[in-house]
């Protein structure tokens, strides 16, 4: 073993990984514009889709919630955890800055005749005393700790938990299709998962627990131009030349199926929940 390898070995608890994960997300090329204006245009279509997958089940299986909590939805959606979860806990605050995405969960909340959600439009960088967010029994941010300042939200999350804080985010390529991305010429270099996010914790000195959820993804759709909205969002500004490689892409393998179309491949997205008790 040389003394290079040695010396970053015994500095390893010295790594500041809330810089690391900033320094990744500057350096690598971005695929994603996640700002609000884009999330009300994907509202639609990522709320059904997301309440449509095994995910939620899951989720909450491993929150294993008890009745009388008060739970923290923070980047709540359009309701994929809050509208399954609500008859399960006492009251549920679902937060985000997306106000599209607050509709839907309102909508679908009356339509159900869910009466323990309120909802708050804000987001992570906002001051959340301003906001109107309190202090609940448990915190959770399910897919949604997409902020330059990973420890700020975090320590956000876990001041706003008297019991529990519970957050999930990618393994390895999470909902990416890289067949897709390679055919439009664009690369997946490896981005920033959930080892980072739990070094990061480590560091912030909370000792946490890990459970993995493995999700097929296997869309339908009424046809081509469907189908081309609903990738849309892995790609930032698609030039005129990249948008026809995608469509000729999905031409090339979407088949027909009594759903509708349908890709020919399996796609699998993998996704870490992070937890801890206060």
């Amino acid at each position: 073993m040389n003394s290079q390898f040695k010396q970053s070995i015994s500095d390893i608890s010295e790594i500041d990984w809330n810089e690391v994960i900033r320094n990744k997300k500057e350096t690598n090329p971005k695929t994603v514009n996640s700002g609000p204006e884009v999330w009300n245009k994907r509202a639609p279509s990522f709320a059904d889709h997301a309440g449509k997958t095994f995910y939620p089940d899951s989720f909450i299986k491993i929150m294993n919630p008890d009745p009388t909590w008060t739970v923290l939805d923070m980047g709540c959606g359009g309701g994929t955890l809050a509208i399954p979860m609500a008859e399960r806990v006492s009251h549920i605050t679902a937060v985000d800055f997306s106000e599209k995405m607050l509709e839907i969960l309102n909508t679908e909340a009356e339509k159900r005749g869910i009466k323990n959600i309120s909802t708050i439009h804000a987001s992570w960088e906002e001051n959340w005393s301003d906001s109107g967010i309190g202090i609940y029994d448990v915190a959770i941010a399910s897919r949604s700790l997409a902020v330059d300042d990973i420890e700020a939200a975090l320590s956000k999350l876990n001041n706003a938990a008297k019991k529990k804080v519970i957050i999930s985010t990618v393994v390895g390529d999470g909902p990416f299709d890289r067949k897709m991305l390679e055919a439009v010429g664009r690369e997946r270099s490896a981005g920033v998962d959930y080892i980072y996010f739990y070094n990061l914790l480590y560091q912030m000195g909370i000792p946490a627990n890990i459970n993995l959820i493995t999700e097929e993804r296997n869309n339908t759709f009424g046809s081509i131009k469907e189908a081309l909205e609903s990738v849309r969002w892995m790609f930032q500004e698609m030039t005129p030349d990249e948008e026809n490689r995608l469509e000729k892409y999905l031409s090339e393998h979407l088949v027909e199926t009594e759903a509708g179309l349908t890709l020919n491949y399996r796609k699998h997205s993998t996704w870490a929940v992070i937890w801890w008790d206060k």
